[in-house]
């Protein structure tokens, strides 16, 4: 009864934690002259909701296909996984990447242990596998962009200041090597004292060389191809669901990638908050888009998609805890 309790807790915080993600992003927003509720709320109003459905659905069916090809490279483990676990695993990492960076890669490896009982460090190998791809994916991405608007993106890039912010000049490969070879270090060490961690790293390679047994290679790549195309559909569908924004055209579509990208990578003040800052940016610099329309439209565009993770990672939370719980249920 006590670790039921524990666990609806940790739940709730959790999607407290959501909830005052989604509160503090709505406070630090700002439209000069203007009340920020009210002139989003006009926005949200103005838009067409039925391109706003449509993104939900493909959203959906874009994280269906993750959980697809997550089942896909669990298989060479030889881990069999439901869809079902695969897609409610997938979810809540989902809602626990937005409470904690990077931490849903962890939460749902361990809520995939808790149903199917696969290894989490053989499950945390193949996340990796997806990672990798998808930062091919990202890349291709980009390319496609600058080919698309390459002049328009340069001359973005180049305003923007990508020196550290205490004005050093010391390069940061430097010390991204000296981490990589420190960690390294540290890690062969331990590698050496503990047979527990030997296991685990056992486990985590299993997980990563998965992708080169697959029975079907061909389909994976159909699968991830297929993921971020419709990730371009969720952001065309957006964009022309907005007056403002219906008439960029597919090129701004391509370019609000790459912009996103630069913005989720750049080491700027504020972190990720740098979306909201470079993306209504390059609207207003590539596309003459008024400053407060395409900071309204920056806000709901990411706001929407929060509130379809936070109801597909709560749903998933409560469906999940349902099954864990029937399952550790004794038979009578």
């Amino acid at each position: 009864m006590v670790a039921n309790l524990k666990s609806i807790f940790q739940y709730l915080v959790l999607i407290a934690i959501t909830a005052a993600l989604l509160w503090l992003s709505l406070r630090g927003l700002n439209v000069e002259g203007e009340d920020k509720s009210a002139f989003i709320w006009n926005a949200w109003k103005k838009s067409d909701k039925g391109y706003l459905l449509l993104m939900a659905v493909i959203a959906m069916l874009s994280h269906l296909l993750r959980a697809v090809r997550w089942k896909m490279l669990l298989v060479p483990t030889g881990n069999k996984i439901t869809l079902g676990s695969s897609f409610l695993s997938l979810m809540i990492g989902y809602l626990v990447n937005m409470a904690v960076p990077r931490g849903g890669e962890v939460s749902r490896c361990y809520n995939l242990y808790k149903l199917e009982k696969t290894p989490v460090e053989v499950s945390f190998g193949t996340v990796v596998v997806e990672r990798i791809v998808d930062l091919v994916c990202l890349v291709l991405l980009i390319g496609l962009s600058f080919f698309v608007e390459w002049k328009k993106l340069k001359a973005f890039i180049d305003t923007i200041d990508f020196s550290s912010a205490g004005g050093s000049t010391f390069p940061i490969w430097i010390f991204i090597a000296i981490a990589l070879i420190t960690g390294l270090a540290v890690g062969v060490y331990l590698l050496r004292k503990n047979e527990k961690l030997k296991k685990i790293l056992l486990g985590f390679k299993e997980g990563l060389m998965a992708v080169f047994r697959l029975q079907n290679k061909a389909l994976f790549i159909f699968y991830s191809i297929a993921i971020w195309s419709l990730y371009f559909l969720m952001s065309y569908f957006v964009v022309i669901a907005f007056p403002e924004t219906s008439d960029l055209g597919f090129s701004a579509v391509v370019t609000l990638f790459a912009i996103g990208s630069i913005a989720m990578a750049a080491p700027l003040p504020g972190g990720a908050g740098s979306y909201h800052t470079l993306v209504p940016l390059g609207l207003v610099m590539l596309y003459n888009l008024p400053k407060a329309d395409a900071i309204a439209f920056v806000f709901i565009f990411h706001g929407w998609q929060t509130v379809i993770m936070i109801v597909g990672g709560v749903v998933s939370l409560i469906i999940s805890y349902l099954l864990i719980r029937w399952k550790k249920a004794p038979i009578k």
